[in-house]
């Protein structure tokens, strides 16, 4: 059989699931496509057209035999993490491509680490499992294998297809299905690659979470989620002593984007377009001013993020929003906006950024676990 798995777009909550807060996220048609066979072998055997030729054997599934940031060590990390679990399995073979451009916030990695759970799934007796389970061990992948230090809103994502919102508050994340779709309301969903992809920025996504964490530490806490906004103004003037301006301005964006995250599943609910679109336009204006994730430190001269912003802003004219895309300091952007704007917005982010830049995205409500064919 064909065993698919897409990428996702995050609809809203920039850089909130570390926290423990809330997030809108939704499938989106550019998946990884594969089929595979089990083997006698005591290896998995993966050929791809993104990914090349991996080998992992099964008796070397330590991460010390890992090099991270490599597609290697998410294989790897996915078997382990089935191993530790308990599951029995033996090698198997798989070829797969992928559709989703790496570096640009549409979880190329998360997805493809996904697919090799659902592969092994697919492949052995080993019962039911959850998309939850699927979710958690493509995360153990990239934390503990690959180097990054990601939350599990990618996975989670991945592995439910469709829209949801999430709750990262307690250790079982909860995660709901949101039924409309903008499409259906007449809004299109594009993504705008503004040059420079994100694979080299970990340490900038890291010292997110590590000045997060530090203000999280002033109230005895590890993460942000359930500290109050008057709670933490009230202890702004410590905190600049204790962790510096910038950490206060993220924790700011982190309470506010929580509860925007949650506000804007609500105006899905209720197909209301008008006020979804304001909180959209809000979540991108606080990644810019107080996550300050729209450029890295490292790289000023890149400002493609903010460009593409302003551009989009000032050609959508209220008509639509926009706002960073994913991980931020460089790649990619979103926007929404009512379908008869596409060629237009297209035309004039493509005459900056390159053909091809602008990408239509169709988001996906089905099930992700519904997402195999027979061959």
């Amino acid at each position: 059989m064909t065993i698919l798995v897409p990428g996702r777009t995050e609809l809203a909550g920039n850089h909130t699931d570390h926290q423990g807060g809330h997030v809108l996220a939704a499938a989106v048609n550019l998946m990884i496509s594969g089929t595979a066979e089990a083997t006698d072998d005591a290896r998995v055997l993966l050929m791809s057209n993104g990914f090349g030729r991996i080998q992992v054997d099964l008796d070397r599934l330590d991460k010390t035999y890992s090099t991270p940031g490599t597609a290697e060590a998410l294989v790897r990390g996915v078997l382990d993490y089935f191993r530790q679990k308990g599951y029995d399995f033996h090698g198997f073979r798989g070829a797969l491509r992928s559709d989703i451009p790496a570096g640009a916030g549409l979880s190329s990695s998360a997805a493809f680490s996904v697919w090799v759970g659902r592969t092994i799934q697919k492949l052995f007796p080993l019962g039911e499992i959850s998309p939850m389970t699927l979710a958690l061990a493509a995360r153990y992948a990239e934390n503990i294998h690959f180097g990054k230090p990601c939350g599990l809103m990618d996975q989670c994502a991945c592995a439910y297809g469709g829209i949801t919102a999430m709750s990262f508050r307690e250790a079982e994340p909860e995660v709901r299905r949101i039924s409309t779709n903008p499409e259906e309301l007449g809004y299109i969903l594009c993504v705008v690659q503004t040059g420079r992809d994100h694979r080299d920025l970990t340490e900038d996504y890291a010292v997110i979470t590590q000045e997060m964490g530090a203000v999280a530490a002033h109230f005895g806490r590890d993460r942000l989620c359930g500290i109050e906004e008057k709670e933490l103004t009230a202890a702004i003037p410590e905190l600049r002593k204790e962790v510096g301006d910038r950490a206060v301005l993220r924790a700011l964006h982190f309470v506010q984007e929580d509860r925007r995250a949650q506000e804007m599943a609500k105006a899905l609910d209720a197909r209301d377009m008008d006020a979804y679109l304001a909180g959209m336009d809000a979540s991108g204006r606080s990644s810019a001013e107080l996550l300050q994730n729209s450029f890295s430190p490292s790289h000023p001269r890149s400002q493609g993020i903010s460009l593409a912003l302003a551009l989009s802003r000032s050609i959508l004219a209220g008509n639509g929003a926009a706002r960073v895309h994913g991980g931020g300091f460089a790649g990619t952007i979103q926007a929404v906006m009512p379908a008869d704007l596409e060629e237009s917005y297209r035309r004039k982010l493509e005459s900056v950024f390159g053909a091809g830049s602008c990408r239509r995205l169709g988001i996906l409500t089905s099930d992700s676990a519904e997402m195999t064919m027979p061959l």
